[in-house]
């Protein structure tokens, strides 16, 4: 499988990691859209929210987890924001799963 997130989480392409757990692994974005852009990750291959499943379903609870615990790890006590694209429309790049952590600057409310 050619997926970027999968060859991250097996190490073949670098990243600067923040939080690893048997199920998650999130890291810093290399585009970052705020001054906080963290990108959380399944460990298993999920092509996107759309492929959520009963039998998969806990992996997303597991993220917002993770989310939770790095915002403790980053102070980001004024809030943050997790967004997770899904299809070409809502504009997914990266045919996995994924939430991206965005925090430490105003985000207004639509995003534009």
């Amino acid at each position: 499988m050619d997926c970027l997130f999968c060859k991250i989480i097996n190490k073949e392409i670098p990243s600067n990691i923040v939080y690893e757990t048997d199920d998650v692994l999130a890291f810093y974005d290399i585009a970052p859209q705020a001054p906080v852009h963290i990108v959380i990750i399944p460990k298993q291959h999920i092509s996107s929210p759309a492929d959520i499943t009963e039998e998969n379903c806990n992996i997303s609870g597991k993220m917002f987890l993770a989310a939770s615990e790095i915002a403790k790890k980053l102070n980001l006590e004024n809030g943050f924001r997790i967004v997770s694209n899904c299809g070409e429309d809502g504009g997914q790049t990266v045919q996995h799963l994924h939430f991206h952590l965005l925090a430490k600057r105003s985000l207004a409310w639509p995003p534009g």
